[in-house]
């Protein structure tokens, strides 16, 4: 229990650190208002459109590497990063890139879980997840898969609730990739939806623009409707 104590002591060190340093040089660069505004978005949407034009390659790697890091050890969520792929990107490589980077990290916060944290992890929460197990054994990556598809638990979370059942790591790793493509697909289609958006207003748009324009309704009412299908799953598969 001690050594437990320990460990979660020094991870939780280590990321406040890490947090600090990323955001001692990003702030060092620029200021809360700068990126807040509208200007700041529209020249670095300019910025990125001529980078992905000149050497799109370079761009994905650099943004995949991000994107894995933000994931573990930043224990960043999927929706921004989700949103700022489609933005740079468009829907179908940002979805490629976003949903490969992701899986990875989340892949990487297993396999620290369940080397560092796994005992923890067991004490804490079993009890509460203890009737999944049985359905792990009967056919470990079936509902693995379902269990990323359907979510419901939060995101570092999920990454490490695995570590219970003893799943292998390229199950995790599959289950995870072709899992989160539904809904990650739609958080970026927004995204990208967005980057058109700035691209054909000079100033920035009203609420009411943003939400009415096809390329953000269509995937908002697509991502409710995965939504309510999740809901209605979650039930049956965290049920007793």
């Amino acid at each position: 229990m001690e050594k437990a104590k320990k460990i979660k002591l020094i991870v939780g060190l280590s990321y406040l650190i890490l947090i600090s340093i990323f955001l001692f040089m990003f702030f060092s660069n620029y200021s809360f208002q700068e990126i807040t505004s509208y200007d700041f978005i529209k020249e670095n949407r300019s910025y990125f459109l001529e980078l992905k034009k000149s050497n799109l390659f370079i761009l994905s790697l650099f943004f995949l590497i991000f994107t894995i890091l933000w994931v573990f050890p930043f224990l960043g969520f999927g929706s921004p990063i989700a949103l700022l792929g489609g933005f740079i990107f468009g829907k179908w490589i940002g979805t490629v890139v976003v949903v490969l980077g992701l899986s990875i990290g989340a892949t990487f916060l297993y396999i620290f879980g369940n080397y560092f944290l796994k005992d923890l992890i067991r004490d804490k929460f079993l009890n509460k997840y203890q009737q999944l197990e049985t359905k792990f054994k009967k056919s470990e990556f079936i509902y693995l898969l379902v269990y990323r598809f359907i979510g419901g638990i939060p995101w570092q979370l999920s990454c490490l609730l695995p570590t219970i059942f003893n799943v292998k790591v390229s199950n995790f790793f599959l289950a995870s990739f072709i899992g989160i493509i539904p809904q990650i697909f739609l958080v970026v289609s927004i995204g990208s939806g967005l980057d058109k958006i700035i691209d054909q207003n000079s100033e920035i748009p009203k609420m009411s623009e943003v939400i009415l324009s096809k390329e953000i309704y269509f995937p908002i009412l697509a991502f409710f409707c995965l939504v309510i299908i999740t809901i209605f799953l979650r039930k049956i598969f965290y049920r007793n």
